[in-house]
Order: structure tokens, then sequence, then C-alpha cells
């Protein structure tokens, strides 16, 4: 089939749905499907700009091999501003910062002109962070994966207009994880993420610290943040030429804004905290040598027990920390980290040295689902839908003045997820719920793989895939929850539950 026929087909499709209005007495709640024909309208597209569009992300444009001439660049530890520890300034920027050799190239960064910091935190520890809006245009500070209140959260609502200033507070009761911030504003989260905007959040508890992991940070504890972007004639970074309503995908990766970069580390277990930072794509990471390694744990917290993988799969925003001995590996020929396809992401450059000993637990954490969990009854229901800028869920678009669904605090209630599919099949959903983590009950009835049963609070749902979650939420106020492909998400695919 042709893209022009399958586009036609796909549109065709769009125009038959059916609408069905929501019932106030039913117990599961869904929002109302009556203005989806409405919402659908396609008349102002124009063939060319369809035509534009990639349909799925099965089959997209290929990362260029890092040649491994440039040392990664390892995220700065953010200092605290008073003795105390407990208060940390954090400013959004626009700078000018050489990722090619001899040219600047335009950029947004946190504290910096490319990215951010790493923000290092304590559970049980009070938090106070500034908020410094230095943009010229409006601006938010997410905190994604971070149990706070909904007015500390940073989504659309928390906008702050140039030179504003916000001081949010919270308490971390949160296990030890690997989390992340970037900004949310309402139709441009897209935008000012692929100009640079996103840093590092680490927690650390007693447990963490017991574990006896490779905890040395840039030397055997990476952190990794994978973006693709593209770059114009100029070495620039357009995102108006770039940007794709699908998605924006590149064919230039940068990892914690590094270009073709390499790791060194020695022979000894390394520890590598994946974050999918990218708009759009998908990673599935593996070793070019097929040997395996262990993943440790999930989007917010270890798992119980470490498991064995030879490859591992993330969709944008998902974090899974993972651990390479390299003293067992054959270090003689070239060792890299590839994905799917076989593109070079990180060439690993492995010295003569043995480095520090460290061992992987068999036992790392307490996570279970509880049988009272498994026989609660569902109770919010929602359907991504779509592709380009027609997605929803639900059958709308994202109203900020509208909320979907309420939620007691401190109450746990089993949401279901399916990704229905189109006329073309469909394609991957990245699903991330705000101010809460998640329990993965089932994926198509059945249980999740092994290294998916920890802390989650980002899923990747599979085109006609029903995903049912457990989710209890600490803190009152309003939360986001949407697709994570950030142009679906600034085109309307999210929606609002209002914790009480």
């Amino acid at each position: 089939m042709g893209i022009k026929t399958k586009i036609t087909a796909f549109m065709i499709s769009l125009l038959v749905i059916s609408g069905c209005s929501s019932n106030s007495s039913q117990s599961v709640e869904e929002v109302d499907h009556s203005n989806m024909n409405e919402e659908m309208d396609h008349s102002t597209m124009n063939q060319d700009e369809m035509e534009n569009e990639h349909m799925s992300h099965d089959e997209v444009v290929s990362l260029n091999d890092s040649t491994g001439e440039n040392e990664l660049k390892i995220p700065s530890v953010l200092e605290h501003d008073d003795e105390k520890g407990s208060v940390y300034t954090v400013r959004a920027q626009k700078g000018k910062t050489e990722i090619f050799d001899g040219t600047e190239t335009v950029t947004y960064g946190y504290n910096g002109s490319f990215l951010g910091p790493m923000i290092r935190l304590e559970k049980g520890d009070t938090v106070k962070i500034k908020t410094v809006n230095e943009l010229d245009e409006e601006t938010t500070f997410h905190w994604h994966g971070l149990e706070v209140a909904g007015s500390a959260d940073g989504g659309p609502h928390e906008s702050l207009k140039p030179g504003e200033e916000k001081v949010i507070e919270f308490k971390v009761e949160q296990e030890a994880s690997t989390l992340w911030f970037h900004p949310h504003p309402e139709g441009k989260t897209a935008e000012q993420v692929y100009n640079g905007l996103a840093g590092l959040i680490y927690i650390e508890d007693d447990n963490s610290k017991s574990l006896g992991l490779p905890n040395e940070y840039g030397k055997n504890d990476i952190p990794l943040i994978f973006q693709d972007r593209t770059f114009d004639d100029k070495k620039q970074l357009n995102f108006s030429a770039a940007m794709n309503d699908d998605g924006t995908i590149g064919d230039t990766l940068l990892i914690n804004g590094t270009l073709n970069p390499k790791l060194a580390v020695n022979k000894e277990k390394v520890r590598l905290r994946l974050l999918n930072g990218s708009n759009a794509r998908n990673y599935t990471f593996k070793l070019n040598t097929g040997d395996s390694f262990v993943q440790i744990a999930t989007d917010g917290g270890f798992l119980n027990k470490p498991v064995t993988l030879k490859e591992i799969t993330l969709t944008p925003s998902e974090r899974a920390e993972i651990v390479i001995d390299f003293s067992q590996l054959d270090t003689e020929n070239e060792l890299a980290l590839i994905n799917e396809d076989g593109s070079i992401l990180l060439p690993f450059e492995v010295s003569d040295q043995n480095g520090k000993v460290s061992e992987i637990p068999g036992e790392m954490n307490n996570f279970s689902i509880t049988e009272e969990e498994k026989s609660l009854p569902v109770t919010k229901k929602l359907e991504l839908f779509g592709m380009m800028d027609q997605v929803t869920i639900n059958g709308k678009k994202f109203d900020p003045e509208r909320i979907d669904f309420t939620q007691q605090q401190g109450e746990t209630e089993v949401w279901e997820i399916y990704n229905k599919p189109d006329e073309m099949g469909g394609m991957i959903h990245p699903f991330h719920i705000h101010g809460a983590q998640f329990k993965i009950l089932s994926r198509n009835g059945e249980e999740p793989p092994e290294n998916e049963r920890g802390w989650k609070d980002s899923i990747s749902i599979h085109p006609d895939e029903t995903v049912k979650i457990a989710i209890q939420f600490k803190h009152k106020g309003v939360y986001m929850f949407h697709c994570h492909i950030l142009e679906h998400e600034d085109n309307g695919m999210m929606g609002q539950v209002k914790v009480e």
C-alpha cells in the first residue's frame, strides 16, 4: 500500500468513528467521546504536510555512528545554596554551545548553555528549589517522576513568564531512583526540550548506599542522556525546520550533549543510568558483541533482583539502570553500545587497569504487588488514539479548564490504558503520569516482564495493547497524564487528574 493510500485510509477511518457519551453514573471514569468527529477534522491538512510525516516508528532515519572522537561529558552536580544543603537554584537560560568544533550553536540549558546539572537528593530531606526563568519565553520546571504536590509539579498551569521565579518546597519521601527534569509549557514542550532543557535528579537512601553497587559518579556510575537531533547547514538546532507532528526524529545522536562520544572505563562493573531524553525516538540498547548485561532499576527504583538481558528498549522519558561487567568481556576488539539497527551509540575504551571491586546483590528491593491491588476493579479507562496533530485520549484533546478524572489522595486505583490501532496499524505511545510512581499489573492480561516489575512513571504501550496499572497519589493537586512523544503532547494528547 502506497503512502498516499495509507493516509487516505487512515483519514477515512477517523471520519467513520462513532462517538459515545459517558454516563455519569458509571463507576469507571471515561472522557466523553461525543465531539470526536469534530475534533478529528482533517480538512486543514494539506497533502504535502501529510506526506512529510512518518507514519510509525518502525522505519525511521538511522542514527549516524558515533566516531568516538570526543570524551563523554558528565553533567556537573548542582551545588546547594546553603550550608544545610537543602536549597537549590535552577535557572532556565539561553546560550551558545560548541557542539561542533569551531561552531557555536544556539541552545537552551539549566544553569548553563546546554542541558543541566544533576541534582542529588536524599530520602527524608526537606528541599527548596528556586526556579528562575531567564529565557525570553514562558517555561515551566517539571520534576519528572518526583512525587510532589500538584502546585510544585511544574505542569502547564505553573508557567513562569520571562524574568519570573518561584520557590517550591517538598519532602523527599520516595526511594532511591534516577529521575529527571524538563520544561512542560503548553504547546512548547517539544521545542524547549529539543533546544536543550533537560537535567537529572538522583535520589539516594539507606538501601542504595548499602547495596555495594558501583557508585562513583562519573567514573563507574555514569549518567547517559540520549537525544537525537537534526542540525541545519549552519549547525543550528532549527526546530521549526526539523519538527514533525508525529515526533521529531534526528540523524545525529548526542549523549549528555556530546557529539560522537566515547566512554573510557576500567576493567570493572560499570553502572549506566540510561535516560531516553529524545522527543520521539525509541532505543533498543545492546552490546555489539552480543554479550549480556544486568538491569538493576526501573524509572522509580531498584528491581527486587537483577535481571540479565541482551537488550533493553526504552521509549521517550523511560529510564533504566544497567550494569556492564567490563572485567568479563573480551576487550581485544571494538566494544560499543549499539541500537537495534546496529548504529554505534557509544564506543567504550577499556583500559588495562582493574577498577573498584563492586557486587550486584541478589536482593535489592522489596517491591511487591499485593493481592488487594490485584483484585481491585478498573476505575479509569483511557484510550490512546491517532497520529500527527490528530492525537487524542478518549476522543478529546487537552483542555486546561477541563478535569478528566478525579482520585482520592492515598487511595490506590487501577487504570486501564488501551492503545487503539488505526487503519495503518498505529504506533507506540509512551504514556506518562505526573506526580506518582505506579505498578504495572498486566500487559494484555499477562504479567509484565521481569525487568518491568518495579516502580514506573512512564510505560511503552504498543498498538492494540491494553495495560493495567495500580497507582496511588501521595499528594493533592492537578496532574497531567499524556503521551511522552513530545509533539503528541503539544498537539493535545494529554489529560488531567485532580487528586483531592
